[in-house]
């Protein structure tokens, strides 16, 4: 999902507890902006129901501009809304549900981006999130509807991450898929299964997995896996749905160490396309993987700042030449990397940061991912971002 592609203190932990509580998972991945108590009334025969939002905007400066679109990314600055959403959850009894709705913008590193307008309605429309849940107990529960990803450890929305904009590793991964998803957690051990339409394609071939074991209250292990069953021939102007990646089967490993100021997530990220996929989509002929690891963390200052930082590296196998697909958008026998940095401020319902990131590529002669001539082989953007939260 190259064009623009959520965290908890980690989000492979939190998405494991979707059984306890769906509203459970907005709270907790939105650290280290962390989403108020929600609001609650009662809604007659459907029992208590609880209410959040999110309302923010962005500004974004960039050096080598991407070239001349219809893109906001093809300016050297930019601004607009990047979260305007709001969270409505039936968290007790046997029927419960979770919706989300709004606007919403989402930009990646190295990528090329949309105007807010243009990314809700091209990617999962103004319902970005939405599913009913049969929990017959604390431990077990099905969910039916739009899900999130049970891959990687970054999610999709700014106001659910430390960082502001997504990284690289993040590009090769889905983000909300549309599907059933089984859940259960006992003890240390919590654990999902889902059936779902991979990169939101409307085709229902693809299972994902994810188990993750707390060892202690400082150290957690989790693993996630899931891929196309079969084969989709598909294109279509969702920028959601990026074909190549919607053939792939992906897995990522990782581990977090979380103290009372510190947070720390190193993982591994493995993906690959099948050949047949890359000749049919026209993009290649031959089987192509990415190869990525990055490290997240967050550090506490005070009750009200914290500093995130990210460092990734993705590689691309084979070679210009070879048949190998492009599938990280730096060319095949690329090799990519990034650093981000993003200060926090929040007080209450108000939050302020600002992100500094610097994406730099090895690729073949002659070619580059930005610039006006698109040649250039580095780029730095400076964010910032401000809202309310409630």
């Amino acid at each position: 999902m190259r064009t623009a592609k959520s965290s908890s203190r980690f989000k492979p932990v939190i998405l494991a507890m979707l059984a306890a509580s769906p509203l459970g998972i907005d709270s907790a991945e939105a650290d280290p902006l962390a989403l108020p108590s929600p609001l609650t009334f009662k809604a007659g025969p459907l029992g208590t129901l609880n209410v959040q939002g999110v309302a923010s905007g962005y500004g974004v400066w960039q050096s080598n501009k991407f070239p001349a679109s219809s893109f906001p990314g093809s300016k050297s600055a930019s601004a607009d809304i990047s979260n305007g959403m709001v969270m409505i959850s039936k968290n007790s009894g046997l029927i419960q549900f979770a919706v989300q709705a709004g606007a919403y913008n989402v930009m990646t590193l190295g990528s090329n981006y949309a105007s807010t307008s243009a990314y809700t309605q091209g990617t999962f429309g103004a319902l970005p999130m939405g599913y009913i849940e049969i929990a017959p107990d604390d431990h077990f529960n099905i969910q039916i509807g739009k899900l999130y990803t049970l891959i990687g450890a970054e999610y999709t929305f700014s106001y659910q991450n430390w960082n502001i904009a997504r990284g690289l590793l993040w590009s090769q991964e889905n983000a909300i898929n549309k599907g059933v998803q089984i859940n259960y957690n006992k003890g240390p051990v919590t654990a999902a299964i889902s059936w779902n339409d991979g990169f939101y394609s409307n085709r229902f071939n693809w299972i994902s997995g994810m188990l993750t074991w707390a060892i202690d209250k400082h150290n957690t292990l989790f693993a996630q896996g899931d891929g196309n069953l079969g084969h989709s021939n598909f294109v279509n102007a969702n920028i959601a749905t990026t074909p190549l990646q919607d053939n792939e089967s992906a897995g990522v490993i990782g581990y977090t160490y979380t103290s009372a100021k510190l947070v720390v997530t190193p993982y591994l990220q493995y993906t690959s396309v099948p050949g047949s996929a890359i000749q049919s989509l026209g993009a290649g002929t031959k089987t192509t993987s990415t190869l990525g690891g990055a490290i997240l963390a967050n550090y506490s200052l005070t009750d009200k700042i914290s500093l995130a930082g990210r460092v990734e590296y993705i590689s691309n196998s084979g070679t210009a030449t070879d048949g190998s697909a492009n599938l990280t958008g730096f060319g095949a026998g690329s090799h990519a990397w990034s650093l981000t940095a993003t200060p926090t401020y929040q007080d209450g319902g108000f939050f302020a940061r600002a992100e500094l990131s610097y994406v730099k590529a090895s690729m073949a002669n002659g070619s580059g991912f930005a610039g006006p001539d698109g040649l250039a082989k580095n780029q730095v953007r400076g964010m910032v971002e401000a809202g309310f939260m409630f």
